[in-house]
């Protein structure tokens, strides 16, 4: 506690230090904002939101292949679905029955689900991404993160990747077009973005790891796994 009572006291001395304006004058209006916030924490404000902004894009992707999912859930149009997603706090998710991350993200491959899969497997993958960056949208000199949760969220990207690819239903359908392989129209737009993402992941997983002085350990990736791995009950 004594620690923390004198890093506040630190930064309120600098937040009211005098400074000349261009006028010769004295300035003492300084971003307190901007002085509690570490390279590190700058560096996860703009990792979060790319990563957000890149799952949003590839919702988008997958409403433009697949309309009738959005008429599903009721929207009365593809925007709003969206709209939907990237409000996703604010939002009530009856159809998912309170499910999250890996849970919600599941139902998309699920025979039995009639709702708007799309939106089950984004919501499932936006609230990963939440709950590895702590539920926060901007960080600052105390906040933590843990490296485990950014990585575990960058494999479930390979395993929404694979489902998306291999999951089918009993007519052997696709339960969600994405890249279209079709040698005369070939599109992996789908799997470079979601590459993306990974790579975002991944990167913010070893800047953490290296800020809390731990190496990451890296899980066998011979035999991709069909399983969505935990986030948001790691430690």
């Amino acid at each position: 506690m004594r620690g923390l009572a004198v890093l506040l006291a630190l930064i309120l001395a600098a937040a009211c230090s005098t400074k000349l304006g261009k006028d010769g004058r004295s300035d003492t209006t300084v971003d307190v904002k901007y002085l509690a916030k570490t390279e590190i924490d700058r560096i996860a404000d703009t990792n979060r939101s790319e990563v957000v902004d890149s799952l949003l894009l590839i919702a988008d992707k997958l409403y433009k292949r697949n309309p009738k999912e959005w008429k599903k859930a009721g929207q009365p149009s593809r925007e709003a679905a969206l709209e939907r997603l990237r409000t996703r706090h604010y939002q009530r998710w009856p159809e998912l029955n309170g499910l999250r991350e890996g849970q919600a993200a599941s139902l998309a491959f699920n025979e039995a689900y009639t709702g708007d899969r799309v939106a089950a497997l984004m919501f499932g993958l936006l609230t990963m991404v939440d709950a590895a960056y702590e539920h926060k949208e901007e960080f600052y000199i105390l906040d933590s993160l843990n490296e485990t949760k950014l990585y575990n969220s960058a494999r479930n990207m390979d395993v929404a990747v694979w489902k998306l690819g291999h999951d089918r239903n009993a007519a052997g359908e696709l339960f969600l077009l994405s890249n279209e392989l079709d040698p005369a129209n070939r599109n992996l737009s789908f799997e470079r973005e979601f590459g993306r993402v990974m790579g975002l992941l991944d990167f913010m997983a070893k800047v953490v790891a290296d800020r809390n002085g731990r190496g990451l350990s890296r899980l066998t990736q011979t035999v991709v796994s069909t399983i969505f791995l935990p986030v948001s009950f790691l430690k």
